[in-house]
């Protein structure tokens, strides 16, 4: 089977194909070793990952996409050992085109452990960005105690379009609502978790759309296998503190904007009336994922600038916190019970020539 990967952006000309099935992800834990006033590597491994997050227990989860490949499984856990193992189990992560795609992961992510403990797994079932796989959008929540599924939300193509890509996710606890983005049209979900209905919102507002900006990573421009422009909209997300806001900003963008959540909750407000509530937060560069630290400011991974950047929403003032070339594309963010961040680097800019390691560092913000 031919998978052609547009490396999050629907690169149409860049020819992939899945291989077959390859040993489990090694992942090799890295003693602490500060590379830098407060970065350092927790764990290594020779397969692309995407998201991470952390359990209250330490328990590290991150996730494998399916782009360039056919990943072992999609979702694993970390041991102490430096091995991954299938997570919450073998059958979840079984997927071929023949078993019902709500009751399997297709294509994973994101992973996100909320304020109450449970790990939530975002699934928008596009393999190989080539279309969503019809029932297999989906949000799984999974309570790490017992490492049990207890709930799965479907997303019916209303809330995901067949081009759509639903990217990343956030919880607010204190409202039981779930907030998403969609990276390939450019669009934002709202999920109320008591009633599990959907809304998707803002598909047709500039703050959800890319800039049409070139990123330079690594040195080099961005560019499709025949010299495009890729053109990733809205990506990363952030839930602030008290709840009040969610931040967001498109990957192919330098611009960062943030809508009460009051808002995007309210069923009854208009189109143009939500497009009104949005704020242009400010210009604070290329990000991936974002997220809110123990601090109360907005942490950014500088795709560009191979670096984490902080944002002080008080100030409006950005800046640098670590800067290293190994952090090499850095992805998605994820909240330890000790207060530090973890960061994954995915070094897309680098397929689908071999990788590795990808890795996942620790932050000790100060």
């Amino acid at each position: 089977m031919k998978i052609r990967s547009l490396a999050i952006a629907f690169l149409l000309s860049l020819p992939l194909a899945c291989q077959a099935p390859v040993p489990a992800p090694a992942v090799r834990p890295v003693a602490p070793q500060p590379s830098s006033a407060s970065l350092e590597v927790v764990a290594e491994s020779d397969r692309l990952w995407t998201g991470v997050a952390v359990a209250r227990d330490g328990r590290i989860f991150v996730n494998y996409p399916r782009w360039f490949e056919d990943p072992v499984f999609s979702v694993g856990v970390l041991d102490v050992q430096g091995k991954t193992r299938a997570y919450p189990d073998a059958e979840w992560n079984r997927w071929e085109p023949s078993l019902p795609p709500e009751r399997h992961f297709v294509s994973v992510q994101s992973v996100h452990v909320d304020a109450d403990g449970f790990l939530w797994i975002l699934d928008p079932a596009n393999p190989g960005f080539q279309g969503v796989v019809a029932g297999g959008p989906k949000l799984v929540q999974v309570d790490p105690k017992t490492d049990e599924v207890v709930r799965t939300i479907r997303f019916d193509e209303t809330v995901a379009p067949a081009r759509s890509y639903l990217n990343d996710v956030r919880i607010d606890t204190r409202t039981r609502t779930a907030y998403l983005t969609d990276s390939s049209l450019g669009a934002l979900v709202v999920v109320d978790l008591a009633s599990g209905t959907s809304r998707r919102l803002l598909a047709d507002h500039p703050s959800t759309k890319s800039e049409g900006v070139v990123l330079t990573i690594g040195g080099k421009e961005w560019r499709t296998a025949s010299g495009g422009i890729p053109q990733v909209h809205s990506d990363g997300l952030a839930l602030d503190p008290s709840g009040a806001y969610l931040y967001y900003q498109a990957l192919s963008g330098r611009t960062l904007y943030r809508v009460p959540t009051a808002a995007l909750r309210d069923a009854e407000l208009s189109t143009a009336d939500l497009g009104a509530r949005v704020e242009k937060v400010g210009e604070t560069g290329a990000a991936d994922g974002i997220l809110f630290g123990p601090d109360g400011k907005l942490y950014l991974s500088a795709v560009e600038e191979d670096a984490v950047k902080r944002f002080d929403p008080a100030t409006r003032q950005v800046e640098m916190v670590v800067r290293d070339p190994r952090i090499a594309w850095p992805d998605s963010f994820a909240a330890g019970p000790d207060g530090s961040l973890y960061l994954t680097i995915c070094q897309l800019h680098r397929m689908p020539e071999p990788g590795g390691p990808w890795r996942i560092f620790r932050i000790l913000p100060r």
